[in-house]
């Protein structure tokens, strides 16, 4: 057991001091050892603090619950004993889903204290003994008896967000002000910097990119840290951070010509990536293709789009993982951990759903990617404004990934990817108002009208697959949509 007389911890327990007589995330005991008592009590304080927006619910021994001052006590953690086996082992084997506690002896100026740290929950409602337990004024009641305050904790609990976890706790104004790039936040947004250095860390706090601690100080939460960190191994956020890696050949067993992290958060480093990526991206005529000179191998929109999209759609829970940008000799893979919410084939169609929503709506207000439910559109049409083999859109359990293809030939290319051009395009024409017919998708062939047989043994093929319907049955004629937009 820890023995602490830190500057936080002491802090924590004067503001705790200072809370009303009612408070649901702060209980107060003299020298209470009742250990069915405490089990109840852990459990009501995870489910009351998730409730409350709170990250942890305490304990603390050694002060009168009347008048919050310090009495010191006698409760010892490690000597308690409930049903013959130590405290902290049988609560745990009481409680599920699984608790971390923390008992701590803490040295108060005062007296003798112990804190006991009690997490918020975030998976389901914590219970001990097979009963879940809340706070109701500094009564621990079942849950099941106050409908009102269970369906207030299911509903949170379906919104938890990873962007609301914190970073870094305990840090003074000028920490937070030199950790993230506060002026790049002014930028991005268009407001000008207040001079104001209160008014600054109010803007930010607004924003939810940091939230108040106590003593006065402030927490930095995942979600300013992960847009506006200098350094993101500040936050022990490293793994976060944005991998680029080059081949010197179309796999990756072949050479690598570079690689480089990019540590700083997602909004301060976004544009230096994407020029870092557009200035090793070779030229149209260093990778021998047809294209004309002026468009680069890869479209910047479409490029830019997917990093951003790969930022956003991450699954930020998944430890060890971040988002890779690779670049092989004629193609660009971006991958990001984290299943796509979306089927592969819908990506175009439907809205993004993100796991992110705070993150999301903060890099598309900053102007760092495109509008919900337009950034997949905008890949599409750049990819056939220049004839380029279609993106290719993959998921698995682990991770997602698109590709983008350097130029090629339409003899060139293969029987899937013509198939999938063609269904494409078909959900380009159907999202604009009209349907797809052989001679739109000879001209994103590029492909000339005497040789019109080609484009109609893809078509035909699509339709074997059923991955485009006749748009109306009753006029053959009338074109050809994607399949989920034709009964």
């Amino acid at each position: 057991m820890n023995v602490r007389s830190d500057s936080w911890t002491i802090a924590l327990i004067d503001e705790l001091r200072q809370s009303p007589a009612e408070a649901s995330c702060a209980e107060f005991k003299e020298n209470l050892a009742d250990p069915q008592m405490i089990g109840k009590l852990i459990s009501a304080l995870s489910n009351a603090a998730w409730i409350e927006d709170r990250e942890f619910g305490y304990v603390v021994w050694g002060i009168r619950d009347d008048d919050h001052a310090v009495t010191g006590t006698t409760f010892d953690p490690e000597a308690a004993q409930f049903d013959k086996q130590p405290l902290q082992f049988r609560l745990l084997q009481k409680l599920r889903p699984d608790v971390v506690l923390s008992f701590e002896v803490v040295e108060h100026p005062e007296g003798r204290l112990v804190l006991l740290t009690v997490p918020a929950t975030t998976t389901a409602p914590v219970e001990f003994d097979r009963t879940a337990y809340v706070r109701i004024g500094s009564a621990p009641p079942r849950l099941a008896d106050y409908p009102e305050r269970q369906k207030a904790l299911w509903d949170k609990l379906r919104s938890y967000a990873w962007e609301q976890e914190i970073a870094r706790r305990f840090v003074d104004d000028d920490a937070v002000l030199q950790l993230l790039d506060h002026r790049r936040y002014y930028e991005l947004i268009g407001k000008p910097e207040p001079n104001d250095r209160a008014r600054a860390l109010e803007d930010l706090a607004t924003e939810r990119l940091i939230a108040p601690d106590v003593g006065g100080k402030w927490n930095i939460l995942n979600l300013g840290a992960i847009l506006f960190a200098h350094d993101l191994d500040q936050f022990e956020l490293a793994r976060k951070a944005v991998r680029f890696v080059a081949y010197d050949g179309a796999g990756r067993t072949a050479t690598v010509t570079h690689r480089k992290d990019f540590p700083a958060g997602y909004a301060v480093g976004f544009d230096q990536l994407n020029r870092f990526v557009d200035t090793l991206t070779p030229s149209p005529e260093e990778n021998g293709a047809i294209i004309r000179s002026a468009e680069p191998l890869f479209p910047p929109v479409a490029v830019r789009e997917l990093i951003a999209n790969a930022l956003i759609h991450q699954d930020l829970a998944v430890t060890g993982a971040g988002p890779t940008i690779e670049l092989f000799k004629s193609r660009l893979e971006i991958t990001n951990p984290g299943a796509s919410l979306v089927e592969a084939e819908r990506v175009i169609d439907f809205p993004p759903r993100s796991r992110n929503e705070a993150l999301a709506s903060l890099m598309r207000r900053m102007g760092l990617c495109e509008e919900q439910g337009t950034g997949m559109d905008k890949v599409i049409d750049a990819a056939e404004s220049q004839r380029l083999p279609p993106p290719e859109f993959m998921s698995t359990a682990d991770a997602t990934r698109v590709r983008l293809f350097g130029p090629r030939r339409f003899a060139e290319t293969t029987t899937e990817e013509r198939l999938r051009a063609c269904y494409q395009h078909a959900v380009m024409r159907y999202l604009s108002g009209s349907y797809m017919r052989n001679r739109e998708l000879r001209e994103r062939f590029g492909v000339e009208r005497r040789n019109a047989a080609q484009v109609s043994d893809v078509i035909r093929r699509a339709l074997d697959a059923d991955l485009i319907r006749v748009a109306d049955p009753d006029r053959p004629r009338s074109g050809y949509a994607p399949f989920w937009a034709v009964n």
